[in-house]
């Protein structure tokens, strides 16, 4: 082969190695996407803590579905109990995936991250007839706030020297606040309310609104780059297409 032939051989060679680059994730590839019941964000059909696949549904569940086959990246999703256990899983395991969770300072680094899949705000609820009224957390020291193990609300309110009564399932605390074992409740927002009406109560009132940040896919650390970068590429594109407004929307009318 001549001088001339070998020199256009290695150029096609480099070419091609360089389109494989940007696509470079093994053959059969797939990330294991584990979630909990935090509706409407991500639920089991039939409310229970275990759920596979098409048993699992809630906004984020459906947006995700949709950018994993946008990007052409398999996955496995499965829903567990409790939180604490599918986050520490996450952080163990490569190609290990946990949703939804709040992208914070303190967890910036532990993680690669997908999103944002929505904005995450969260709500101090009462009984309805409840007096407390509230300008800000400074102002609720005597009261016994309920919430769910491993939830960064928790982690927040005792930050401030707060009194967190916690619970494995934040459905719980709906009848802890009817029944008087908390003061209030503190939940995401809109899922508190969602919950309530799931547990047949309605008319609880809202004391107080935090803002929070925004809700993300968190990656292990060992996921390849290319795969976030094209999970990130999809999901921007849905949410510019107005998919991420209408799924929540159909959730919430």
């Amino acid at each position: 082969m001549s001088l001339k032939r070998l020199f256009a051989a290695a150029l096609a060679a480099g070419m091609l190695f360089s389109g494989a680059a940007s696509a470079a994730l093994p053959p059969g590839y797939k990330i294991q996407l584990l979630t909990d019941n935090y509706p409407p964000f991500n639920m089991a059909v039939d409310g229970k803590n275990f759920a596979r696949e098409e048993n699992i549904h809630g906004f984020a569940a459906d947006v995700l579905r949709e950018t994993f086959k946008r990007a052409g990246i398999g996955y496995e999703m499965t829903l567990r109990f409790p939180w604490a256990r599918i986050y520490q899983m996450t952080l163990d395991n490569p190609d290990h995936g946990v949703f939804v969770t709040t992208r914070s300072a303190e967890r910036e680094k532990l993680f690669k991250w997908v999103g944002p899949l929505g904005a995450h705000a969260w709500e101090v609820l009462a009984r309805a007839d409840s007096p407390i009224s509230l300008g800000s957390l400074e102002e609720a020291g005597q009261y016994r706030f309920g919430t769910y193990k491993s939830n960064i609300i928790a982690n927040e309110l005792r930050d401030k020297g707060l009194t967190v009564v916690e619970t494995l399932r934040d459905q719980e605390n709906v009848h802890k606040l009817q029944s008087g074992q908390i003061d209030l409740w503190a939940t995401g927002d809109p899922s508190g309310r969602y919950l309530a009406r799931q547990e047949g109560v309605t008319g609880l009132k809202r004391v107080l609104r935090v803002e929070n940040g925004q809700l993300f896919l968190a990656l292990n650390l060992q996921t390849p780059d290319e795969a976030v970068q094209r999970l990130q590429a999809a999901l921007d594109k849905l949410r510019a297409e107005g998919f991420l407004d209408k799924t929540m929307n159909a959730y919430l009318e």
